[in-house]
């Protein structure tokens, strides 16, 4: 069964770090483009960050650029999410998602159950 599995949510101040966790299984995580996205409450969900299949580039939005990095550890078939400099409007539930492709972030056909970030003070 392929599923998903996020970790490491929580409350964290703001200027703090969280990172998060998505452990696969089912599949290889480091054959897919897997993905971030996130739902703040009373919002709609925003794509976040990925990193590609194969080799493994990564990318992320313009509201987490040089905050948020997506990492893989192909032995552990985990994703991570290091997420630093929070600030209040981080706070969402954060989904780890697999694309049907290596390539191409869109078609999140598999979903974890996400993990509650709040950042507050």
């Amino acid at each position: 069964e392929v599923q998903l599995v996020e970790s490491g949510g929580g409350l964290v101040q703001p200027g703090g770090s969280l990172r998060l966790s998505c452990a696969a299984s089912g599949f290889t995580c480091s054959n897919y483009a897997m993905s971030w996205v996130r739902q703040a409450p009373g919002k709609g969900l925003e794509w976040v960050s990925g990193i590609k299949g194969g080799g493994g580039s990564t990318h992320s939005a313009d509201s987490v650029k040089g905050r948020f990095t997506s990492s893989r550890d192909n032995a552990k078939n985990t994703l991570y999410l290091q997420m630093n400099t929070l600030k209040p409007e981080d706070t969402a539930v954060y989904y780890c998602a697999k694309s049907l492709t290596n390539w191409n972030f869109g078609f999140l056909e598999v979903w974890g159950q996400g993990t509650l970030v709040t950042v507050s003070s």
